[in-house]
């Protein structure tokens, strides 16, 4: 299956990337884990839809290690990604239980929801998660539903979509203009309006996911927020992904950039340059996260 998937982003070659992200999420993720397996049944299946490089299938591992056990199956389509996301859990599997069988299976499959359905892959599961990974279907609705469907009676869908774009620059950093953070989440924006316009058979999404889930047949839905929270002076992990975040930015919008945002940039970006936001000590990192949560009848 090609690194590229429907939304044309070579996701493999983002896998350093994506480490270093659930390094600085991995404790507000381990928060979420636990509150999302809390309530689950002795011995549950939890699915994680999209796993990527298995930040969150690290803390659900964790989590279910925590209350005795269960199983948590790794479903993405680039093998790149699943064969981390699996080595990543399998050693969390292992955490603490040398010489005996872990508490926790953990099994991987390769395959693309888009037009897949996870119910043929994966059994009943208890527990959906699948966060930022609808937004990149074509079909956003039938994305949710082919997720409703996997989960067994009184199962819980945890849908991560939406909350606040992550802010890592100060409103006037000294280079250019002020407010370049504002103009690259604009240029963001319109880079994911083409990225779901190129989509082949897109759907377009009019509503809110709350009504996405209700309209799927889920119950008690609603959502909470989490924050994934690194102040300034930020360690060298913030900044790195700074770097990294701030040349993606003008990777998927630069063309949407003036030219002298743009020249601010290269500047940001030159590690010969004073102004590298990898030297910066006045970076951070803030995002908040929504996760929208329905029960199966």
């Amino acid at each position: 299956m090609a690194a590229h998937t429907h939304d044309g982003i070579d996701w493999a070659s983002r896998l350093t990337t994506l480490r270093r992200a659930n390094e600085l999420d991995a404790e507000a993720e381990r928060v979420v884990a636990r509150r999302l397996v809390r309530s689950l049944p002795d011995d549950p299946t939890v699915v994680d839809v999209g796993s990527g490089a298995g930040g969150m299938s690290v803390a659900l591992v964790e989590a279910l290690n925590a209350r005795g056990g269960g199983t948590v199956v790794l479903v993405d389509a680039v093998p790149e990604l699943l064969d981390a996301a699996t080595t990543a859990a399998r050693a969390a599997a292992n955490y603490g239980h040398d010489n005996t069988k872990p508490t926790v299976k953990v099994r991987p499959v390769l395959a693309d929801v888009a037009t897949e359905r996870p119910a043929d892959l994966t059994g009943p599961a208890h527990l959906v998660w699948a966060s930022r990974v609808v937004h990149h279907l074509p079909d956003e609705r039938r994305g949710v539903a082919n997720l409703v469907d996997a989960l067994a009676p009184g199962g819980l869908l945890a849908l991560g979509e939406g909350g606040l774009e992550g802010r890592f620059l100060p409103w006037d950093i000294g280079v250019g203009e002020p407010g370049l953070q504002e103009r690259l989440s604009a240029a963001r924006a319109e880079w994911f309006v083409r990225m779901r316009e190129s989509m082949t058979d897109r759907v377009r999404l009019t509503v809110g996911w709350n009504i996405v889930l209700a309209e799927a047949g889920l119950l008690d839905v609603t959502a909470f927020s989490y924050l994934v929270d690194h102040p300034a002076p930020a360690k060298q992990a913030v900044r790195e992904w700074a770097v990294e975040r701030l040349r993606w930015l003008v990777d998927v919008g630069g063309d949407c950039l003036h030219p002298a945002d743009r020249r601010t940039v290269e500047r940001l970006l030159d590690p010969q340059d004073p102004a590298y936001v990898g030297l910066r000590d006045d970076v951070f990192m803030l995002i908040a996260n929504t996760v929208h949560l329905g029960r199966k009848p």
